[in-house]
């Protein structure tokens, strides 16, 4: 049976204070390595984003130790790096009642985790944090997550969606897609949401929070957009 409503879930800076995760990186870089090693990494993983269109951390630390190979006799060391991030207390870094908001959203319909990103240190992260189980498994990640939206609806298919992202450009390409089936909600949490300009280009969401944590707390059948029917029943069930 379609279930009336999935709600997909973003990761970083959404469920997740991926700022911070970096801040633990940048600094752990620097005191192990150097200011000097720590800006060569950091320019090798920009460069990668932006050929990538992802962010790969361990990709650009391949990349990193395959320049130094047979010059740096310490470049074996950047080994030890990968351990940092793989063994990482993702879970230490969930936003307060992200779990909690989680829980609450799938009392009403099947919730999702929609991510960007790599094939190994995504997933891991996904694990890690513990938002692999409170989804029961339900993750999608991909290169471009705005541009697999029918293998989503396959995947999960619905009669209505609801996104939660921290991006306005993401939630704009959903939009464009999936029109008056999404609603959209954009929790203003992490630099991205945070960045003028990025306001200023994208439309506003249909609904803006100021946490996460707050969609545990909303009267969810008070959601813009979403059909007559459906928000009665979840007022019902509320």
């Amino acid at each position: 049976m379609t279930p009336d409503v999935v709600f997909l879930l973003d990761v970083d800076n959404t469920l997740l204070d991926n700022d911070r995760i970096v801040a633990d990186l940048r600094q752990h870089l620097e005191q192990q390595f150097g200011s000097a090693c720590a800006g060569r990494y950091w320019d090798i993983f920009e460069g990668l984003r932006q050929e990538l269109g992802y962010a790969d951390y361990l990709g650009a630390l391949q990349r990193y130790r395959a320049g130094l190979e047979g010059t740096d006799p310490d470049a074996s060391r950047l080994l030890l790096m990968s351990g940092f991030l793989i063994d990482y207390p993702f879970a230490e870094r969930l936003y307060p009642d992200a779990l909690a908001v989680i829980a609450r959203l799938g009392a009403f319909g099947p919730t999702v985790i929609l991510s960007d990103g790599d094939v190994v240190f995504q997933p891991r992260k996904v694990q890690r944090s513990g938002l692999w189980d409170a989804v029961a498994g339900r993750v999608q990640i991909h290169i471009h997550k705005e541009l697999m939206l029918e293998a989503m609806q396959r995947n999960h298919p619905a009669r209505h969606y609801v996104m939660v992202d921290d991006k306005l450009r993401v939630l704009a390409a959903m939009k464009e897609v999936l029109g008056e089936r999404l609603t959209t909600v954009f929790p203003r949490q992490g630099h991205y949401a945070a960045d003028p300009a990025n306001l200023a280009r994208y439309p506003a969401a249909d609904l803006s929070i100021e946490r996460i944590g707050d969609l545990a707390q909303l009267d969810l059948a008070s959601l813009p957009g979403l059909p007559v029917h459906l928000a009665t029943a979840m007022k019902e069930q509320s």
